[in-house]
């Protein structure tokens, strides 16, 4: 049951012109929505003093002990435009399972799945205007939590601050292949390590390595695993798909790797269009080799935020590679298709992935 009541505080909203020019402009994560929710979380009241209101900063203490010892998580999840004034969440449950993971594996406070969901439909629906209308944009929300005590001691928090921000994903156009590097020399994870779980520290360490594909004309990192350099994991923050014909191969979940929603929405969509589906382990070599001879025809990566991204070509140390014709394949492009039918309500929801947001 909810426990949290996210009630809005009524603002002065952004002028309906000046949003609705904002909104015909491409981009992401550079434009704020109106409102933001948070909630407080300290041993003697748990979670508390929830609030829908105007986004604002935070004034935090130097000493905030987020700042010092990383205990930072999140998630990224979408809403989509709807006609009559209601519109969708895509998957919320299952960030907030993710979400409730990642905690727990910070040593934070879990948020409960019924007031991780109360939390974002309160943003989506007192920021509806926000929501895009076109076809392939959305409205993303970034849920996520920090240890708010002032305090130096190298221990978990006592206190902590939950929030949710929203920001319109507004693409250009439909994305260009992506050239990937295989980086030997960095790792994103280990066994035992926080591979799984979407907290900031995982991602801060991946910027070196970013800075090296951006150095050989890559635009993102293939992740190798940690003890033999061999096999693939992840894509920067997204999951990778290789194809075969008719099967359609990801690694498999291990240790390391973050369990994608929408790795799971592909999976679970490929079989409707006559693909297999297979979970195994996938080497440099291997791929290199399926592209060359013509085994493996397409590559794409997967998440939240991007949706699908084709991959046109790959390079390492010495050698390089183009996927295909480098070109944007049919499966990719037909997974594209059947993901965001069922997102913006244009195929039938089969699996209950969304979550109808309406009006106040």
């Amino acid at each position: 049951m909810t426990t949290l009541e996210f009630t809005p505080e009524r603002i002065d909203p952004m002028p309906a012109e000046q949003r609705e020019a904002l909104l015909r402009m491409p981009g992401f994560g550079s434009l704020y929505s109106d409102h933001m929710v948070t909630a407080r979380w300290d041993a003697e009241h748990g979670w508390h003093d929830a609030r829908t209101g105007p986004l604002a900063a935070f004034s935090l203490h130097p000493a905030t002990m987020a700042f010092h010892y990383g205990q930072t998580v999140f998630e990224g999840l979408k809403a989509f435009w709807r006609t009559g004034g209601r519109h969708a969440l895509f998957r919320p449950a299952d960030h907030a399972r993710r979400f409730a993971r990642s905690a727990h594996r910070m040593a934070m406070p879990s948020l409960s799945e019924a007031d991780f969901l109360a939390a974002v439909t309160a943003l989506v629906r007192v920021d509806r205007d926000w929501v895009p209308r076109a076809r392939g944009h959305s409205f993303y929300l970034r849920p996520f939590m920090l240890a708010a005590e002032t305090h130096l001691s190298n221990r978990p928090a006592e206190e902590y601050l939950f929030a949710v921000i929203g920001s319109p994903a507004r693409p250009a156009a439909e994305p260009a292949p992506i050239r990937l590097w295989a980086s030997p020399g960095y790792v994103r994870a280990v066994d035992g390590g926080t591979g799984t779980v979407k907290c900031g520290g995982n991602y801060g360490g991946s910027y070196l390595a970013q800075r090296e594909a951006a150095e050989h004309g890559c635009d993102q990192v293939v992740w190798l695993d940690a003890r033999e350099r061999r096999y693939i994991e992840e894509v920067g923050g997204s999951n990778l798909f290789f194809v075969e014909g008719a099967r359609l191969v990801t690694p498999p979940l291990s240790g390391t790797l973050l369990a994608g929603v929408t790795r799971d929405s592909i999976l679970r969509l490929a079989p409707r269009l006559g693909l297999e589906v297979v979970e195994e382990p996938v080497t440099i070599d291997d791929w290199e080799r399926g592209c060359r001879s013509g085994r493996i025809t397409e590559t794409f990566a997967c998440g939240t935020a991007r949706a699908v991204a084709p991959v046109g070509s790959a390079a390492m140390p010495g050698r390089e590679w183009t996927v295909g014709d480098g070109t944007t394949g049919p499966v990719t492009r037909r997974l594209q298709t059947a993901l965001l039918d069922v997102q913006y309500g244009e195929a039938p929801d089969e699996f209950g992935w969304l979550h109808a947001v309406g009006q106040d």
